[in-house]
């Protein structure tokens, strides 16, 4: 999955936070904020499901989100330092951070040795 599909995601997936946390801090029910959400952004409801969990956001998707959502044209496709981790990362640094802290210097090195192996290898 290419950088653009998680970023994309994972700023879809901070509007629609945003969007019920605004909706809840107005008095508003959880139960039917993601079809209001989809209905925001012109989606169906089962489109949005499908883009929370696996469908890409093409171009025009992106843009017609951005638009509906009052946000400049690319806003989807910038890396946010400050977006929530997805479950799956946060999944990922509990267990990072359990390794580090039953780790002794060594292993704590060995860890940080073969993530930036990984790093200089993907980049």
């Amino acid at each position: 999955m290419s950088n653009i599909t998680l970023t994309r995601r994972q700023n879809a997936l901070a509007l629609f936070q945003d969007y019920a946390e605004k909706a809840l801090a107005s008095g508003g029910s959880p139960k039917g904020l993601e079809q209001s959400f989809a209905s925001t952004l012109q989606i169906s409801p089962s489109m949005w499901s499908q883009i929370k969990s696996s469908r890409p956001i093409g171009d025009k998707l992106a843009r017609q989100i951005e638009s509906a959502s009052g946000k400049p044209s690319g806003w989807l496709d910038e890396l946010r330092k400050d977006a929530a981790p997805t479950a799956a990362e946060a999944a990922f640094l509990e267990l990072a951070l359990a390794a580090w802290r039953a780790s002794n210097g060594a292993g704590r090195r060995a860890m940080r040795d073969q993530l930036k192996g990984f790093l200089s290898a993907s980049g």
